[in-house]
């Protein structure tokens, strides 16, 4: 894992209305870490992942993604430079196979528009070998036969099919038995240990603490730490989530493990 950060994010400040979504936040992602964005309801987690994705534009603040500065105006501009969203629906078409949904929208087809069937059978083998997703028995299997889990897996790879280099997971363990929340968070670690840079927005602190790096804590729309997980604990995020820290007081020494 580099020191030198893949997405950098400076004082984004996001108003609706008269509501402030988001202060003058600061957020980073290193590649080959996983990255924990944690926070209460309204906290702000969904509005800043919405920015860096392009959904929203922003009023102020700069987004950085290999150190240049970068106006993502839509999806598309996110996924031309690698930034990948996977929601809490998943986007997965129950009706279509694995391979229908792999490709859905991104299709491959030869000059008279067929689909390339075996070029698309292959690819998303590949991408799902490379990711040790094992349980899936059919990649022609319709995904409403699979398990939460199995779909959790199949959105990852459809995101990372795509040369991506960041992927955001909004609540992935949301809903899953504990074997499949297991299986996800597996998934999770060998993405990071490919040389992605993972975004985990969660509130289970337990799925945290098995898989995050470091851990990026959001209070009504502000940024309150970064804490690493190895010199942190619970008792100190939920401190941090449910009452900010006094490192963020003017006047006050900053204390605890704090790390920015």
């Amino acid at each position: 894992m580099t020191d030198t950060a893949l997405l950098e994010v400076r004082g984004l400040t996001k108003t609706f209305g008269s509501v402030q979504a988001l202060a003058e936040v600061d957020f980073e992602v290193l590649p080959g870490e996983v990255m924990a964005l944690v926070g209460d309801n309204g906290a702000g987690k969904s509005t800043l992942i919405k920015c860096v994705a392009g959904i929203h534009g922003y009023d102020s603040g700069k987004v950085l993604f290999d150190g240049n500065e970068v106006h993502i105006h839509g999806p598309k501009d996110a996924a031309r430079l690698g930034i990948e969203v996977v929601y809490q629906d998943l986007a997965l078409c129950d009706n279509l196979d694995v391979v229908q949904n792999m490709f859905l929208g991104r299709e491959e087809r030869d000059w008279f528009f067929r689909l390339k069937e075996p070029i698309m059978e292959q690819r998303t083998a590949e991408t799902l070998s490379s990711l040790a997703v094992t349980t899936i028995r059919s990649i022609r299997q319709p995904v409403a036969s699979l398990s939460g889990g199995q779909r959790q897996s199949v959105a990852v790879a459809k995101a990372v099919q795509w040369n991506s280099r960041l992927v955001i997971l909004d609540e992935p363990t949301a809903a899953l038995g504990v074997a499949q929340t297991r299986q996800v968070l597996e998934l999770v670690k060998r993405l990071a240990e490919q040389g992605l840079g993972v975004v985990l927005i969660s509130h289970n602190l337990h799925d945290i603490f098995e898989a995050a790096t470091r851990i990026t804590v959001l209070r009504l729309g502000r940024d309150v730490g970064v804490y690493e997980r190895e010199k942190t604990t619970q008792q100190e995020v939920v401190h941090a989530i449910t009452a900010g820290i006094p490192t963020k007081v003017a006047g006050v020494a900053e204390t605890g493990t704090v790390v920015s």
